[in-house]
């Protein structure tokens, strides 16, 4: 059963719906190594100096792969309807969060191994 908005406007090129595709698979894998991150981070990881910390990033590390799994077929939907009416394609926040999400967590390792050294 496709949804209503599938038979909107004509077929776009298969090459776009299958790029399109890949978009989708790699959110997905993007999201599903996040999460796979805040596992390893919990259960490989010892404890920070600063309590409570490993919990912290490892869930930031979980929260944006779960939102970015959530809305991963969101933006695939969004796209495919885009390009079934020939309208431009829709903007998203999603590569916003999820760089800043990685970029906070790089950070905090990055201090907590700086501090560690000393």
């Amino acid at each position: 059963m496709s949804p209503r908005w599938y038979e909107e406007g004509e077929e776009p090129d298969y090459r776009f719906t299958l790029a399109n595709e890949r978009t989708f698979l790699a959110w997905l894998r993007t999201a599903l190594a996040l999460i796979a991150g805040a596992v390893a981070l919990m259960q490989f990881v010892p404890q920070f100096s600063v309590a409570g910390l490993r919990g912290v990033l490892a869930a930031l590390l979980a929260v944006t792969g779960t939102l970015l799994a959530a809305f991963a077929y969101r933006r695939w939907a969004l796209v495919q309807r885009a390009m079934r009416n020939r309208r431009p394609l829709p903007m998203t926040w999603l590569p916003f969060v999820v760089g800043w999400a990685a970029a906070l967590a790089g950070a905090v390792v990055l201090v907590v191994a700086l501090a560690t050294v000393r």
